[in-house]
């Protein structure tokens, strides 16, 4: 098994209470408004957004994926800290065993925050991942957070 790991790291004009609340507790309310890549996203283990609960996320028919299973490994609904693992789901499909992600939210001087991700692909056997494999996954996350950013900039009640 090999592990690649990728970081990324953006600014955003609203705060991190506000963006962390978009992107995690309340993201089944916020995403699938916000990406039309998105279904619906689903809590489907555990009483909330603790450690240990299963997130699904579902994907509309057509799409490449069905859906995935993440399970949240530690929360800090206070500093805006997420780490939370990608255990299910065919975009895993027979080269990878899962994907681990560790989400900061902080907040920034002007007002704003600064959203720092880290995301570790473990693979199975000696399969490599290149960066070309990454770039479509990592895409995806950027227009994730910059689509949250723009809803809540034009809804300043959500996520208040």
């Amino acid at each position: 098994m090999g592990v690649k790991t990728y970081f990324q790291e953006l600014k955003a004009k609203v705060t991190s209470s506000r963006l962390f609340k978009a992107l995690v507790t309340e993201s089944g309310n916020v995403i699938p408004k916000v990406s039309p890549s998105i279904k619906s996203i689903e809590l489907v283990h555990g009483d909330g957004y603790v450690p240990g609960c299963i997130i699904q996320t579902n994907f509309p028919e057509g799409a490449h994926f069905k859906y995935v299973k993440h399970r949240v490994d530690e929360i800090d609904h206070e500093k805006h800290t997420i780490k939370y693992t990608l255990v299910e789901g065919d975009v895993l499909g027979d080269k990878l065993e899962k994907i681990c992600y560790d989400l900061k939210i902080e907040d920034s001087e002007d007002g704003g925050c600064v959203v720092k991700v880290t995301s570790e692909y473990h693979t199975k056997g000696d399969f490599e991942l290149s960066d070309e494999d990454l770039k479509e996954g990592k895409e995806h996350g950027l227009g994730m957070y910059k689509a949250c950013e723009e809803y809540l900039i034009a809804n300043p009640h959500v996520c208040a």
